[in-house]
């Protein structure tokens, strides 16, 4: 432990100051901890076995010039090919659209799910049924999804324009309109995902705090911001974690519908193209590592920003 001394003169000599020490957690807590790495050890084990060598094969191929019709050529290049990706106007652009569908699917989808979880916690006649109908669309295939919505949109055969008077209005022919129909069907796809988490976290917070609120006369609003979402903070976490990651990693849908036309393309769909289309095993590689990293980054961020203490939570 640190001792400091006070100087003479200051009518403290002789007086220790000690530095608090650091908070230490409970034998509760080192417990749970404990049983926590235990449990997900297996699943750990078993990703690894299954990731590392794709990852690390993906690593060595975007080290090296490979072409696969052209094996003979295959040359060491080092870090040349992330240069090439990074400096190509068409990553950045992937970029942009990548993150464009990530921010917008995420945020309408956590409100959204927000209020269907709200919906399935409070109903108490034909709990089940609702509960049913909310999760029916998340138990749909993605492809099967994808050819269901290009076929209610498209020109010659969809119903979408025939219902809303919209004419011969071709929405996946033009750049946002495209967007708008792909967030759509991820919206539609996914949200039940998202209400069934938060729906854990409601049934987490304590009633007796928000009967407390209301008799201090707090609004409805009031309690939401105050008393329920600090309360359902760690599976707000979860779900923003777990959809963005999926969300930033979009490749079915978009293949489905446009197979990345009109500037909708993501940067799954560009590694696909570059290492299953044009067989650049290199540049194929580097595209894959620097969307894994990019996944991991945001990953990184999203559980700093949240900064959950559980054990704070329950009060260890």
């Amino acid at each position: 432990m640190t001792t400091v001394t006070a100087p003479p003169g200051t009518g403290d000599a002789g007086r220790d100051v000690r530095a608090p020490r650091p908070a230490r957690l409970s034998e509760r807590a080192r417990d749970e901890q404990r049983l926590g790495w235990y449990l997900v050890a297996p699943a750990v084990v078993v990703m690894l076995a299954v990731t590392a060598y794709p990852l690390g094969r993906a690593v060595y191929l975007s080290l090296y010039s490979y072409r696969l019709t052209d094996p003979a050529a295959k040359e060491f290049v080092g870090l040349r090919n992330y240069g090439v990706v990074l400096t190509d106007s068409l990553w950045w652009q992937d970029v942009f659209t990548t993150v464009f569908i990530t921010v917008v699917t995420v945020a309408v989808e956590l409100v959204i799910g927000f209020a269907f979880a709200t919906v399935m916690h409070r109903i108490i006649f034909g709990r089940r049924t609702v509960r049913t109908a909310i999760l029916i669309p998340y138990g749909i295939i993605t492809v099967v999804a994808a050819f269901a919505w290009q076929y209610a949109f498209a020109l010659d055969s969809g119903f979408v324009n025939e219902w809303f008077g919209l004419g011969d209005k071709a929405w996946f022919s033009d750049r946002w309109s495209a967007l708008a129909v792909i967030i759509l069907a991820e919206v539609w796809k996914t949200t039940p995902f998202i209400s069934l988490l938060l729906l854990a976290g409601l049934a987490q917070v304590p009633e007796e705090l928000q009967e407390a609120a209301k008799v201090d006369g707090a609004s409805a609003w009031q309690r939401l911001w105050r008393v329920t979402i600090p309360n359902m903070k760690g599976a707000i976490l979860v779900a923003l974690l777990f959809r963005t990651l999926d969300a930033f990693r979009i490749f079915d849908t978009i293949f489905i519908m446009t197979g990345g036309a009109e500037k909708t393309e993501s940067l799954s769909i560009l590694a696909f193209r570059q290492t299953i289309t044009r067989t650049e095993l290199g540049l194929g590689g580097a595209v894959s590592v620097l969307l894994f990293l990019s996944v991991m980054l945001i990953a990184f961020a999203i559980i700093r920003g949240f900064n959950v203490d559980l054990g704070q939570v329950r009060g260890d």
